[in-house]
């Protein structure tokens, strides 16, 4: 055979090497995602470990400590802590940047939570290796490396893990970009790299000169594909508010309860979680959805865009569906002729922050429609003209009412006082919990996790209350469901909302 010949078929060789190693970094690369973030690389191009330090076996408990503790909880917590923080009393209002910024975060509380979140992950990520439990998650430094030397010797167990990210997700470029020789001499520089920092005794000198020239290559053959500090840490708060967006706009979405209507379900100063895919997500700046879910459920606590001035928004409780016939005796709702249960549990009071009386009290009521058993208050310096109807859901659209009876601006008073009701598409979502609460006193603990639906509690310890609440708990009524809506006899058209349309 030639020399010509030999030379061929070790260049074919060569090449064919360096493919199956690149090939080895793509597919350690292309393994999944795992449950818990990943290890440090354990295998590097030519199958040589690219961590100098393996380190004993981990707890799977202490690992799910480390990074659930340091990763999820504690920024968690400093965002929550800095929307608290951020989130003026009631009537303080600020001037300035500051007064721009507690603005910003009362009306958007969930978005600038989330890129807090992401900010302070990546502040702890920066000092991960310090952190408490680290060694049970991070293979250790050795022992022999010099104080002043430990970044370093980070900074340089990252550029391997690097070096291999980008080598296993552009392996098809790599080696249409680079030369065999290329490639040959970037994996010489990273073999060298690694071999100093297993060294024994470890050799100062040898290290640093190893990771500069180790750096230099990759700077100089994988640079197109490398990504600055500052870069990455813009790209992460940038897909975190994209996803704070996108889930605001399609899954939940947080509101702040401004007024009383609907005490004492939710009291002034909630902030509440609210779920947009029950009645299917609406498609932004557009009337439609995704797919449908309509109409609510009889008791469902939902948040709408008011008819009258669709740039604000409500929230109120269901009471009347399409077709119904809907009154109001003494403020007790009547559906199709029906009286809507109720049970008295004593008087409640309250303060409400935002009126000059302050300290206010009423009746108290479990009220029971359909699946629903949820507290009403009917206020003893308020009250309505009795009785208030007859009204006709139309085709559509649900009437609400809030829970607190007396003081509420609802079905029954729109449009001038001839009543109205919530076209579908003006629906924003149902009701879930209370996240964040704030009180004319400071933070309100008490609040925080409280349920809009479901078992209805008193907002507040009230011990005289829980005798008669617990009462009207057990006593639930068998018939908790209206009749369904009779014919109109003799009417050719009724009014509602306002406006006629023909009787059905």
């Amino acid at each position: 055979m030639s020399s010509s010949a030999h030379e061929q078929d070790d260049a074919s060789n060569e090449r064919q090497r360096g493919d199956e190693e690149l090939g080895v970094a793509q597919a350690r690369g292309s393994e999944g995602p795992s449950s818990e973030p990943p290890p440090p690389p354990s295998m590097g191009m030519g199958g040589r470990s690219v961590s100098p330090d393996d380190g004993p076996s981990s707890s799977r408990l202490l690992r799910s400590l480390y990074f659930g503790g340091w990763f999820v909880l504690v920024p968690l917590l400093l965002a929550c802590l800095t929307i608290w923080a951020l989130t003026p009393q009631s009537g303080l209002d600020h001037e300035g940047i500051l007064g721009w910024i507690e603005t910003g975060v009362r009306e958007q509380p969930v978005p600038i939570g989330i890129a807090l979140f992401a900010v302070f992950e990546m502040a702890i990520y920066a000092i991960r290796f310090r952190l408490p439990l680290s060694r049970h998650a991070h293979p250790p430094l050795r022992e022999d490396i010099p104080e002043g030397l430990r970044t370093t010797f980070e900074r340089a167990r990252g550029l391997l893990d690097e070096a291999e990210v980008i080598l296993a997700r552009n392996e098809k470029a790599i080696a249409r970009d680079l030369s065999l020789k290329e490639r040959d001499k970037l994996r010489a520089e990273l073999e060298r790299l690694r071999d100093t920092m297993k060294a024994t005794p470890f050799h100062e000198e040898s290290f640093l000169e190893a990771l500069v020239l180790a750096d230099g290559e990759v700077d100089v053959r994988l640079g197109r594909w490398r990504k600055s500090e500052v870069r990455e840490y813009v790209e992460s708060i940038l897909v975190a508010v994209a996803v704070a967006m996108a889930l605001r706009a399609f899954v939940v979405e947080a509101f702040k309860i401004p007024s009383g209507s609907m005490i004492p379900t939710l009291m002034v100063g909630d902030h509440i979680f609210v779920n947009k895919f029950t009645y299917g997500p609406s498609i932004p700046w557009t009337h439609a959805r995704v797919w449908k879910s309509l109409p609510p459920n009889r008791g469902d606590v939902m948040v709408f865009a008011f008819p009258e001035h669709p740039e604000q928004d409500f929230i109120k409780r269901v009471i009347a569906l399409p077709g119904d016939r809907l009154e109001a005796k003494g403020g007790h709702p009547w559906i199709n002729g029906w009286e809507v249960p109720h049970c008295l549990v004593g008087v409640y009071s309250y303060s409400e922050f935002d009126t000059p009386t302050g300290r206010r009290e009423g009746d108290l009521f479990v009220e029971y429609l359909g699946d629903e058993t949820y507290l009403t208050l009917y206020d003893h310096m308020g009250g309505s003209p009795d009785p208030q109807g007859p009204y006709f859901a139309k085709s559509g659209e649900v009437w609400v009412m809030g829970d607190n009876r007396n003081n509420s601006h609802d079905s029954r008073l729109w449009f001038g006082g001839q009543g109205g009701g919530v076209p579908y598409e003006n629906i924003r979502g149902r009701a879930l919990f209370v996240w964040f609460s704030v009180s004319d006193s400071g933070m309100a603990w008490s609040r925080l996790g409280a349920t809009v639906m479901g078992r209805p509690r008193l907002p507040v310890h009230t011990p005289s209350l829980d005798a008669g609440l617990a009462k009207c708990l057990r006593e639930r009524p068998a018939q908790t469901n209206p009749p369904p809506p009779g014919p109109m006899k003799g009417e050719l058209q009724t009014r509602t909302g306002g406006r006629e349309f023909d009787a059905p």
